[in-house]
């Protein structure tokens, strides 16, 4: 799975098929994993800490519309990290 940006010891992949509904991408942090729905930042699946998830959400909202487009186009491009 592609990895479309990384920060705080958190990694962000994306695959980009059809098959793979609803749109999310994927959350990594140590141990923990978890699904993301692209609409609206929230987990659909897994399990992140609490900082991680937040952290999470405020890069999503930095992000959310190029995650989309990355999502509909099946373009994917690398995304700047949470700073």
């Amino acid at each position: 799975m592609p990895e479309i940006t990384r920060f705080y010891g958190i990694v962000i992949k994306i695959f980009l098929t059809r098959e793979h509904n609803p749109p999310h991408f994927h959350a990594v942090c140590g141990e923990y994993n978890a699904e993301i729905s692209i609409e609206d930042g929230e987990m659909l699946e897994g399990d992140l800490p609490l900082r991680a998830q937040k952290m999470i959400k405020e890069w999503w909202s930095l992000h959310k519309d190029e995650i989309a487009e990355m999502w509909e186009t099946k373009t994917l491009k690398k995304l700047p990290p949470l700073e």
